[in-house]
């Protein structure tokens, strides 16, 4: 591509951090991240896929490739290329993350998603080649083909929305901290209590949470982004054991209780939320537990105070110490066999 800040047309490029898709995803590699490469399918400044003979009416294609089939497959090469490099230069990559999902088979539209209804011809990527190619040179790389039923949809991505219950197959919701995608000035910062109650709501139903965070114009982010990491941070460094590795068990959420369970099975972790207000823990709280599990010991995360509790039945209840004040956003609750 000529669309790039290592072009010898752009100062930047005698840098030697300008490389800076390597850059980045060395420095989140030594820190201990997966690295998850993010693609968009369609390249609005491409001449072969917004051809300049004639005017863009949409977010599609502007022109028919099978009227013009050479552009298109010009637009393939291209496209497969990109993805060649960037799963072949720039180390191990775990996640291949592609966006526009209107760049498929025209035979996968699903008329009853109003969006894709909007796609009126065929823009047949060639997933098959891409996925072979990457998986060639990544083996055991995980693809979302987003919104593209088939093999390179290998987990499905809600996009600002949480299921409302427990779906089988594997997925993730992916939603801004803000309320935008892209860089806004002073823009909508969701609350750390909204961030944290939107988490538990994710994995309680066997989720993953993909948080989007928009630097601005100086690479830098908001300050009141900080703020909210700094907080999130705080939270689950006292409450990580039941985040983490953690797995969706049955009932998932009852009232303002959410449950998952450690990866043995031996834990299950109890979040109690309070939606309507700034959390404050009460004295009590009574909530069940999964059936035939047998709880042998409990504890609230980050109350070092030993709990009373009373088991009747498939219920618990327990009393709170006056530590309870301290807890922020929720009352995380671990029972054991």
């Amino acid at each position: 591509s000529d669309y790039k800040i290592t072009s010898s047309e752009t100062p930047f490029s005698k840098n030697p951090k300008a490389d800076v898709t390597k850059e980045i995803f060395n420095t989140f590699r030594n820190e201990g991240f997966k690295i998850g490469a993010y693609f968009s399918k369609p390249d609005w400044h491409s001449d072969d896929y917004w051809w300049p003979y004639f005017p863009p009416k949409d977010r599609n294609v502007n022109y028919d490739p099978k009227k013009y089939p050479e552009r298109w497959e010009n637009f393939k090469k291209f496209t497969f290329n990109q993805l060649n490099e960037i799963t072949s230069n720039y180390g191990k990559i775990d996640i291949l993350w592609l966006d526009g999902g209107w760049v498929r088979p025209f035979k996968t539209i699903d008329p009853k998603v109003e969006w894709q209804r909007t796609i009126k011809v065929e823009q047949d990527i060639d997933m098959d080649k891409i996925g072979t190619m990457a998986r060639k040179n990544q083996p055991g790389i995980i693809i979302v083909d987003r919104t593209v039923p088939g093999k390179w949809e290998n987990y499905v991505t809600p996009e600002q929305a949480v299921p409302e219950s427990v779906i089988s197959i594997p997925w993730e919701s992916c939603i801004t901290m803000g309320d935008s995608f892209s860089y806004v000035p002073n823009d909508n910062y969701k609350s750390s209590q909204k961030i944290i109650e939107t988490l538990i709501k994710i994995i309680s139903r066997g989720g993953n949470y993909l948080m989007n965070i928009a630097p601005g114009p100086n690479g830098d982010y908001d300050a009141l982004v900080y703020e909210r990491l700094k907080e999130i941070s705080g939270w689950m460094e006292k409450n990580q054991s039941a985040v983490f590795a953690t797995r969706a068990i049955a009932p998932y959420n009852v009232g303002n209780f959410y449950y998952t369970q450690s990866k043995d099975g031996k834990t299950v972790n109890i979040f109690h939320l309070d939606e309507k207000i700034n959390y404050q823990a009460p004295s009590t709280l009574s909530f069940t537990f999964p059936e035939n599990f047998k709880p042998k010991s409990l504890k609230v995360l980050g109350v070092k105070n030993k709990i009373k509790w009373e088991k009747s039945g498939n219920s618990i209840e327990i009393k709170l110490p006056e530590e309870r004040f301290q807890l922020k956003y929720t009352t995380v609750i671990q029972i054991s066999e």
